[in-house]
C-alpha cells in the first residue's frame, strides 16, 4: 500500500509526469527503431550470421560513441536538458526519415550503418538528459520510487514499441518495405516525443547553473570537466563503485545478448527463416521485459529493508542463477525463463546504481555521471562484443560459455556486497573542482 500511495504521489507531480510521459513515447520510438535495424543487421538474408559477424556489427555500432560519449555528460550540464530532449528526438527524426528512404531505394549500404551509429548515440544521449533530470522533477524519498517505475517503464514501453513495428512490419511485403516500415513507425513515434517535451519549461529539468564558455575553448572545457568529474565520482566512493559494477554487469550481459541473437537465429529456428528467427528473438526480449517489470515491485518493496548495496549483490547473485539454466542444452522454455530471470535481474540492479549516483553526486555533476554511465555501459558492450567474437559459437550455445557467465556474476555479487561502500565519503568541493 505504501507503494502505491508513492505512486499516486509521483503521478500528481506535473512536472514528473511530463518527463515521464517524454520519456515512455520517446522509448516507444527507440523499440521500433532498434526492431528495424535488428531486422537489417542480424535476421535478414543478407547478413552473416556467425559469430564475428554479430560481434562485429556490433563492435561498428557502439564503439565510436565509446569515445565521443564522454563528452555528452559535460553538455547536459552546461544545455537545458529539456532542450535536448526536444532537439534531440527531432533529429532523430530526419536520420530514421533518411534510413528509411535509403532502404527503398538502395538497399543496406554503408550509409545505413552510420546513420544507425548516430541515431543510437542520439538515444543514449537522450537516456542520460532524461536520468540526470529526473531529480529535478522528484526529491526526497520518492527518488527510489521513481527510478524503479520511470526506466523500468520505460524499457516495457521499448519492447511495446518494438512489438508493434514487428507486427506492423509482417503485414507488408517481405524486403525492403518491410525493412523500411518499422522505421517509418518509429520516425512518427519520436517526433510526437519532440513535440511532447515541448510542454515542459525550458528550465524545469536544469542544470540550475549552466556552465559558460566561448566555442573556441569548448573542447578543452570538456575534457577537464571531464577528468574533474572523474575524480570527483571516484573521491565520493559511491557513485564510482556502482558505476563500475554497472559497467561489469553490462559486459557479462553483452555476450549473453549476443549468444541469444545467434541462438534466436541459428539454434532455436531454423537457419535461413528470417520470420522465426526474429520472432524467437522478439520472445526472448519479451521475456526480458516482464522480468524488468516484476523488478518494479520487488525493488521498491524489498529494497527498502537493505542497503541499495545488498540489493544489487542480490540481483548479481539471481543473474548468476539464470545462466546456470542455459549449462545444459537449452530450449526455448529455458532460455525464455533464463531471460526473465536476467531481465528482473538487471532492471533491478541498475534501479539501485541509478538510486546511488543521484543521491551521492551534486547536480553539478549529475550529468557527467549520468554520461560516463553511458560511456561505460558501450564500451562494455564493445568488449563484450570482442569477447563473444573468439568464445561464442556460431550456434550461441556452450555449457562452458554459460558456466563462465554465471561464475562471473556471482563473483562480482560476492565482492561488490562484500567490500562495496556503503556511505559516500565527506568532502569538500566546487564546480570547478
Amino acid at each position: 500500500m505504501t507503494v502505491l500511495a508513492e505512486l499516486r504521489a509521483l503521478l500528481r507531480l506535473p512536472g514528473f509526469r511530463k518527463l515521464f510521459t517524454v520519456r515512455l513515447v520517446s522509448q516507444a520510438g527507440d523499440g521500433m527503431f532498434q526492431v528495424g535495424l535488428a531486422n537489417l543487421l542480424f535476421f535478414s538474408p543478407e547478413s552473416q550470421g556467425s559469430a564475428a559477424a554479430i560481434a562485429g556489427a556490433f563492435a561498428i555500432m557502439l564503439a565510436p560513441f565509446t569515445v565521443v560519449g564522454p563528452f555528452a555528460g559535460v553538455f547536459l550540464d552546461r544545455w537545458q536538458r529539456r532542450q535536448v530532449l526536444v532537439y534531440g528526438n527531432a533529429v532523430r527524426v530526419l536520420i530514421t526519415a533518411t534510413m528509411a528512404v535509403l532502404m527503398l531505394t538502395q538497399g543496406v549500404t554503408p550509409a545505413i550503418y552510420v546513420l544507425g551509429l548516430a541515431a543510437l548515440s542520439i538515444n543514449r544521449f537522450l537516456l542520460a538528459g532524461l536520468s540526470a533530470g529526473l531529480p529535478r522533477v522528484v526529491q526526497g524519498d520518492l527518488l527510489l520510487t521513481a527510478n524503479a517505475l520511470t526506466p523500468t517503464l520505460g524499457a516495457g514501453a521499448a519492447f511495446l514499441g518494438g512489438g508493434l513495428s514487428f507486427v506492423l512490419s509482417l503485414a507488408m511485403p517481405a524486403g525492403r518495405i518491410q525493412d523500411a516500415t518499422a522505421l517509418a513507425c518509429a520516425c512518427v513515434v519520436m517526433g510526437c516525443a519532440a513535440l511532447l517535451g515541448l510542454r515542459m519549461s525550458r528550465t524545469l529539468l536544469g542544470p540550475v547553473c549552466p556552465a559558460v564558455g566561448s566555442i573556441g575553448n569548448e573542447l578543452v572545457v570538456v575534457t577537464r570537466g571531464l577528468v574533474d568529474g572523474a575524480r570527483y565520482l571516484a573521491a565520493r566512493r559511491t557513485p564510482g563503485q556502482a558505476l563500475l559494477v554497472m559497467a561489469t554487469h553490462r559486459f557479462l550481459y553483452g555476450v549473453v545478448f549476443i549468444a541469444a541473437i545467434l541462438m534466436s537465429r541459428n539454434l532455436l529456428a531454423a537457419p535461413g527463416d528470417r520470420t522465426a528467427g526474429l520472432a524467437t528473438f522478439a520472445t526472448v526480449i519479451g521475456a526480458t521485459g516482464v522480468g524488468g517489470l516484476l523488478a518494479i515491485v520487488f525493488t521498491a518493496v524489498l529494497a527498502r529493508r537493505m542497503a541499495p548495496q545488498s540489493w544489487i549483490a542480490m540481483m548479481l547473485t539471481v543473474a548468476g542463477i539464470s545462466q546456470l539454466i542455459l549449462v545444459p542444452e537449452p530450449g526455448l522454455v529455458s532460455v525464455v525463463t533464463a531471460s526473465a530471470l536476467l531481465g528482473m535481474a538487471a532492471q533491478g540492479a541498475k534501479i539501485a546504481v541509478d538510486t546511488i549516483v543521484q543521491r551521492d553526486s551534486e547536480d553539478a555533476y549529475r550529468g557527467r555521471a549520468f554520461a560516463f554511465y553511458d560511456v561505460l555501459y558501450n564500451a562494455a558492450f564493445v568488449g563484450a562484443a570482442a569477447l563473444a567474437a573468439y568464445l561464442v559459437p556460431d550456434a550461441g550455445w556452450s555449457p562452458g560459455l554459460f558456466a563462465a557467465l554465471s561464475v562471473g556474476y556471482v563473483a562480482a555479487a560476492i565482492l561488490f556486497g562484500t567490500r562495496g561502500s556503503r556511505t559516500a565519503r565527506l568532502m569538500v568541493q566546487t564546480q570547478g573542482g
